[in-house]
């Protein structure tokens, strides 16, 4: 099916972002008929903010991990007839909504059932460490993927509805979910287009604890490797 506005949805899924989920909620529903905002558990006005700019919300009760509250949005949006794909952004802000319509573009002149973001065409703005790292993850999951991916790591992406109900059954529940969806997405035959998009860095603090989430990611890597 066409993808277009009001055949997409936009899922925000999203922790203690009260200063910028209006705002991106906002834009993103000038962009798109269906917005979903996830707040995963937050102690702030994140769901408030969300509700102000017009929008559906879910609300968790307690935090569980963005791979959580993604797969609460899928399942959410997946048992509408009239969504046929489903594209997910960050709500603080270092997604521009209002580059939606390159994914909507991408998905239409390819027939692609899943575009992912690409922001390694211009990189001056990302710092070096986070360069490095996405450089570096991006080689892995393309390795395990089969197929040059260039910017895995990024999660402004897009998806057929169809591909959305398989992401349910992945196991993790954390950052690392994105990762997974990508080679699940290939390991069934999708190749995986790109859209462009900005290099966005604010005031936005990074949710990713180094540690942990290296753990998980390596753990990650273990899994697919034995599957």
């Amino acid at each position: 099916m066409t993808a277009n506005r009001s055949s997409v949805a936009a899922l925000i899924p999203c922790y203690r972002e009260e200063r910028h989920i209006r705002d991106v909620a906002v834009r993103a529903k000038a962009q798109l008929d269906t917005v979903l905002v996830v707040d995963d558990g937050s102690d702030d006005r994140t769901s408030d903010e969300a509700r102000a700019a017009g929008v559906e919300v879910i609300t968790h009760e307690r935090n569980a991990g963005k791979g959580a509250a993604i797969k609460t949005g899928l399942r959410a949006l997946t048992s509408r007839a009239d969504i046929a794909w489903v594209l997910i952004l960050d709500g603080d802000g270092q997604h521009l909504p209002e580059e939606i319509p390159h994914f909507l573009a991408a998905a239409n002149e390819t027939g692609g059932e899943m575009i992912v973001g690409n922001r390694m065409g211009d990189t001056h703005a990302m710092p070096l460490v986070r360069k490095l790292t996405n450089l570096t993850m991006s080689r892995l999951i393309s390795l395990f993927a089969g197929q040059e991916i260039p910017d895995s790591q990024c999660g402004f992406r897009m998806f057929l509805r169809e591909l959305a109900a398989a992401f349910l059954d992945v196991p993790t529940s954390g950052f690392d979910f994105e990762s997974e969806m990508l080679v699940l997405a290939a390991r069934r035959g999708v190749r995986v287009g790109t859209a462009a998009v900005s290099t966005v860095y604010g005031d936005e603090v990074s949710k990713i604890h180094p540690v942990r989430d290296t753990l998980r990611f390596l753990k990650l890597l273990v899994r697919m490797r034995s599957a």
